[in-house]
């Protein structure tokens, strides 16, 4: 396969147009074309009745939440794996069953339908991640429902639906001010008139952070600003939707963690070698999303669309060995970390590195008796600019004093590419009244390729890598209702990770053959569903960075562990309570995941028996409302996850910084309706004030957001 020039040619045409992008939600009550391009499920009540496990975060969780973080409201999600990093949700590890967490690269991560991770073939790590709070609702999709879309087709699919164009002149602004001086806006206005609509919305976030740094007045907050613009056109059998979006956030995040013994004293504590290291970075947005229904039975849907993303975390990278060494008793390493003794050339990496990803994608839905077929194809192309030089400093009596600039050379100066071409057919056949069957295939084929450089100008090329790949990826699942009560449903599907743009020539893609199979009551309030997987892996592979490190300490590239097996056990149970003038709506959460080696391979250190990194043992979730219906609404919601291995292997070493602690936190929020146009509202996070070792990538232990209250107005005209 060549590069895309069908994709290179859309979105040239796309650009020059004018600054419209991507596609609208469909408003309450309006039936578009090809909606299914944005919402992949639909419903909660659509999920619970879908071949293949999936959940949906609606409107009104997300509303009384008022969600800033994703991994908390994932947290509510059963089979869904998380790792915090910098407490506030900043840069999310979101990983599914098999799919581990590291920087959300496992998993395919789309917005309104449209993949939207910086370069999901060549660099899939989410450095970039859409602001939550602009969001409306969330989409878990996993098993083999999931080929549908991709390219990461092993563990799962989250869509984030953003916020619809009005069908009527309205607006609302939500504004939340908290402690470590916080605040965080919400405010859209749109509307339909005729076969038009629009919709402008913005949100602003602020924060000191709730870190104190050595040494320094510097507060560890963020700013953050996230711009949309939604254009609309309906006609009678075709309709035109258009995105346009802009961020940008300003964080001073590093990579430095703690030493276990001053995580000990105090969790929110941050070294004065991280006094400089800051996260600057960008998005841009683009898409148009055209939808013809040809006649009664046919529908065409048509999405060119465009990402780039620029950034640059300036951060310290001697930290990890420092935090490493004084872990193991070296009391030179801790005192320099105190800033007791001076360090000289310290370097301070500028992360610096541009993404773009482009593409059309074309679906062609068909509905024939008992049949609705998809049939589609994506063009794709994506590149990642990586120039990193490197600024030199001395630690001088506790304080940083620059010395030198080093230029980039090698890892720190290359460019990384891929071509990518899917195709998809999926068939949902509805054979008898009780019996559905879905059948799916995907095909993937991805041309890869890295250049590396050893001088600035790039005249001198010093390293030259390529790696071809293609995959046929069937999929079959069922649902079968017993009664009006009682469904069982199971799937199989071959799961496919691409191998990023540093792929060398001989390394194969991951891929899977992964089983669901489970059981779902309902009656009236009550759901329970109950869910078996497994997932069988013959190359098992982690993509290694500075972040998350594979096991094998590599820090770039990717690390074959070979043979593996994730299987697990996932439970939701839903009940709404009548207790006369109140309702009490419960939600009920649970996962079991077991992940391992199964076979023996001495030359890279891996034996059967080892625990894979990031996925916990038990996590479970409990969500409790009391509402009153028209005035008071208020709300609990518990999260626990178990400790997990840092690497492959935790469970056969004697490594005491090899996992991560158990947590568990509770946070309410109360909710009073002062009028049919204002809410008032009060939050608490982590009410207990439990902070545990969540993580200890990137650089040593780091914390859970401690304690923390914010009130809130919700305004709606």
């Amino acid at each position: 396969m060549k590069p895309t020039v069908l994709a290179t040619a859309i979105t040239s045409v796309l650009l020059s147009t004018a600054p419209l992008a991507e596609d609208t939600l469909t408003p309450s009550g309006v039936t578009l074309a090809g909606v299914e391009t944005i919402k992949i499920i639909g419903s909660k009540s659509d999920a619970r009745g879908l071949a293949g496990s999936s959940a949906v975060i609606d409107e009104q969780q997300m509303q009384v939440e008022v969600v800033t973080d994703i991994h908390q409201v994932l947290k509510t999600v059963p089979g869904v794996y998380i790792q915090e990093e910098d407490g506030q949700g900043l840069r999310p590890n979101i990983g599914i069953r098999a799919a581990n967490s590291g920087r959300s690269s496992k998993i395919a991560l789309l917005e309104d339908g449209v993949m939207v991770s910086p370069a999901p073939y060549s660099n899939p790590a989410a450095y970039y991640f859409p602001t939550t709070l602009r969001m409306s609702s969330v989409e878990v999709l996993k098993g083999a429902p999931l080929l549908r879309f991709g390219p990461q087709t092993t563990g799962g699919v989250v869509n984030m639906v953003t916020t619809a164009i009005p069908d009527q002149q309205s607006g609302q602004v939500v504004t939340q001010f908290g402690e470590n001086s916080s605040r965080d806006i919400h405010a859209y206005i749109g509307g339909t008139e005729g076969n038009f609509g629009y919709l402008f919305e913005t949100v602003q976030r602020s924060s000191a952070g709730f870190k104190d740094i050595d040494r320094s007045n510097r507060d560890t907050g963020f700013d953050i600003e996230d711009y949309v613009v939604k254009l609309k056109w309906t006609g009678d059998n075709q309709s035109l939707l258009a995105k346009m979006q802009y961020s940008e956030e300003i964080s001073n995040e590093t990579y430095a963690g703690l030493t276990d013994a001053d995580f000990r004293r105090d969790a929110n504590r941050r070294y004065g070698l991280s006094d400089i290291d800051q996260m600057d970075n960008s998005h841009k947005g683009y898409s148009l999303n055209y939808n013809l229904d040809i006649n009664d039975t046919v529908s065409l849907n048509l999405v060119g669309y465009f990402n780039e993303f620029s950034r640059n975390w300036f951060k310290a990278g001697v930290a990890g060995g420092l935090i490493e060494s004084a872990n193991n008793g070296d009391t030179e390493a801790q005192a320099i970390l105190d800033g007791e003794v001076d360090l000289a050339g310290i370097k301070y990496k500028n992360n610096n590195r541009s993404y773009e990803s482009y593409g059309l994608e074309a679906n062609l839905g068909i509905d024939l008796n008992d049949h609705s077929i998809q049939i589609g194809a994506r063009d794709h192309r994506d590149t990642m600019d990586r120039f990193q030089p490197q600024d030199v400093y001395d630690q001088i009596n506790g304080s940083l004093v620059f010395q030198s600039i080093i230029d980039p050379s090698g890892s720190n100066n290359r460019l990384e590419e891929a071509d990518a071409l899917a195709f998809w057919m999926t068939d949902k056949w509805q054979v008898t009244n009780a019996l559905t069957v879905n059948l799916a295939l995907r095909y993937e084929d991805v041309e890869s390729a890295r250049r590396q450089f050893d001088d600035v100008a790039r005249n001198d090329l010093g390293s030259y890598r390529s790696n071809d790949s293609s995959e046929w990826l069937p999929g079959a699942s069922f649902t079968y209702d017993l009664n009006n009560e009682w469904q069982v449903l199971a799937g199989v599907h071959k799961g496919f990770s691409p191998l990023g743009g540093g792929a060398k020539e001989e390394e194969e893609p991951e891929t899977s053959v992964n089983y669901e199979a489970g059981i779902r009551f309902s009656r009236n309030n009550l759901f329970l569903e109950a869910i078996a997987f497994y997932s069988d892996f013959s190359n098992k592979s982690e993509l290694c960075s500075l972040a998350t490190p594979c096991s094998n300490g590599a820090e770039s590239g990717t690390f074959s562990t070979g043979d593996a097996v994730v299987s697990g056990l996932e439970i939701q149970l839903s009940q709404t309570l009548d207790l006369g003038s109140y309702t009490m709506p419960i939600d009920f959460s649970y996962t079991y995941s077991n992940a391992e080696i199964t076979k023996d391979n001495v030359v890279i250190g891996v034996f059967d028996g080892d625990e894979l990194a990031a996925v916990p043992t038990n996590m479970a979730s409990l969500r409790v409302a009391l509402d009153s219906g028209d005035k008071w609404y208020h709300y609990v919601v518990a999260k626990y996850i178990d400790e997990t291995c840092v690497a492959l292997g935790c469970n056969n070493t004697s490594n005491a910084f090899g996992k991560t602690e158990s947590l568990f936190v509770m946070d309410i929020v109360s909710r009073y309706q002062l009028n049919n146009q204002t809410t008032l509202y009060v939050k608490v996070e982590n009410l207990l004030d439990k902070q545990s070792i969540v993580a200890r990538t990137p650089d040593g232990a780091r914390p859970n957001k401690p304690q923390t209250a914010s009130v809130g107005v919700e305004y709606s005209f």
